[in-house]
């Protein structure tokens, strides 16, 4: 089933690596005690184990996505203390008080009507001036950032990107979005309501490439999506959002975070030098491999006018995932079970065997053995894809 469709998952749309229920199903079968999802995104595995009674931890260097899940897990909070304080942003936000406006100009293209900006904008500062340090603050903040888009008639492509020169037929108003929100919530709160005495779930920011804050031999069950080698900036999915927020303006903001994120596009890879990667002893299983199709990518980007540095990608990619599988071999208990959700990748047509060189960079970190479960195909149908060649997307299985 489509996770916005689930109680507490649906409450902010992300780009989702796999089913919630998918995920329970695994937890449940396998009998797992701890639970942790290194890529934690917006809390899909950490809910999925409250949701069968184990104990999940999620991981995120993505400080707003992480504020997400966080905001998630606070299901267990009273909707009717929840409508009651959303209520009163309402009221708040209806005396029509003096706001700042975003100086971000993505902001501008994606609200003409400047009248349901500022409406929402009031309930941004009602929140904030409402504010009393607790769960139900969060609450109404996830609220609020879960209906920008839907007030706004720019168009969302897949995968979050934002495309302001193309509008959508249906806009919401801003209060009777954000009070239709607070009441999706308040029903999945009480409809979870059986599940209240589950073991609580925790989101931390932290990079996966050294898991701080998860303590040795922890997990028994590792269940996770990892960035895919397909150039998706996750830096930009939430663009939109942290813009009308304040907390950036430009394009150039977003240059911190992509130093901090899993170097999985090529926006992620200004001022890196390949070297780290081609020169590193963690690479050495692949390393031969890796360097042939390094060489390839260098040579076809140098004909490209747009000169895509798939070539930097895919090194320091492979660099990040053997430092992951290390730090990932450390706080794994004896006979875990680990499952990257994950496909393999072609940038400029050239292939890269992502889930064999995955598998042998987990051997050498130190886990026993790895099987690749393919799920389906991709790259099939878009008529813009950049290249022809297959690619598929599975489960790679990691024991020991």
């Amino acid at each position: 089933m489509d996770n916005m469709r689930l109680p507490v998952h649906r409450w902010f749309r992300y780009s989702a690596g796999f089913s919630a229920q998918w995920a329970a199903t695994v937890i449940e079968e396998s009998e797992a005690k701890h639970v942790l999802d290194p890529f934690g995104g917006s809390g899909t595995t950490v809910i999925a184990a409250e949701t069968v009674g184990a104990t999940g931890v999620g991981v995120d260097v993505h400080p707003f996505v992480t504020r997400i899940a966080k905001a998630k897990l606070a299901w267990r909070a009273d909707p009717d203390v929840l409508i009651k304080r959303a209520d009163e942003v309402r009221l708040e936000a209806g005396k029509g008080s003096p706001v700042t406006e975003p100086s971000s100009p993505l902001i501008a293209k994606c609200f003409p009507d400047r009248e349901a900006l500022l409406d929402l904008l009031r309930v941004r500062d009602a929140i904030e001036r409402l504010r009393v340090g607790d769960e139900y603050d969060e609450l109404l903040w996830l609220a609020l950032v879960s209906i920008i888009r839907a007030c706004s008639p720019a168009g969302t492509a897949q995968w979050q990107y934002v495309l302001p020169n193309k509008t959508k037929s249906r806009v919401a108003e801003p209060l009777s979005a954000f009070e239709a929100r607070v009441e999706l919530f308040a029903q999945d709160m009480w409809a979870m309501g059986s599940r209240r005495s589950a073991p609580e779930g925790q989101i931390m920011e932290a990079d996966a490439r050294t898991l701080e804050g998860v303590p040795d031999g922890w997990a028994d069950l590792i269940v996770t999506s990892p960035p895919y080698a397909n150039n998706f900036d996750y830096a930009d999915a939430t663009r939109l959002e942290q813009s009308f927020l304040g907390e950036i303006v430009g394009w150039g903001d977003l240059k911190p975070l992509r130093k901090k994120l899993m170097k999985s596009a090529t926006q992620h890879m200004g001022g890196w030098d390949p070297a780290e990667a081609l020169e590193s002893p963690l690479l050495e299983p692949i390393r031969k491999e890796l360097l042939a199709v390094f060489a390839e990518l260098a040579k076809v980007r140098s004909t490209k006018g747009g000169n895509k540095a798939y070539d930097l990608m895919v090194a320091g990619y492979f660099l990040d995932s053997a430092k992951i599988w290390h730090a990932l071999r450390r706080v794994s208990a004896p006979g875990v079970k680990v499952c990257y959700v994950v496909g393999d990748s072609a940038p400029y047509g050239v292939h890269v065997p992502v889930e064999r060189w995955l598998g042998e960079l987990a051997l050498s970190a130190g886990f026993n053995e790895w099987r690749f479960e393919k799920v389906r195909d991709r790259n099939t149908k878009w008529k813009n894809r950049k290249h022809d060649h297959p690619l598929h997307e599975g489960r790679l299985w990691i024991e020991g």
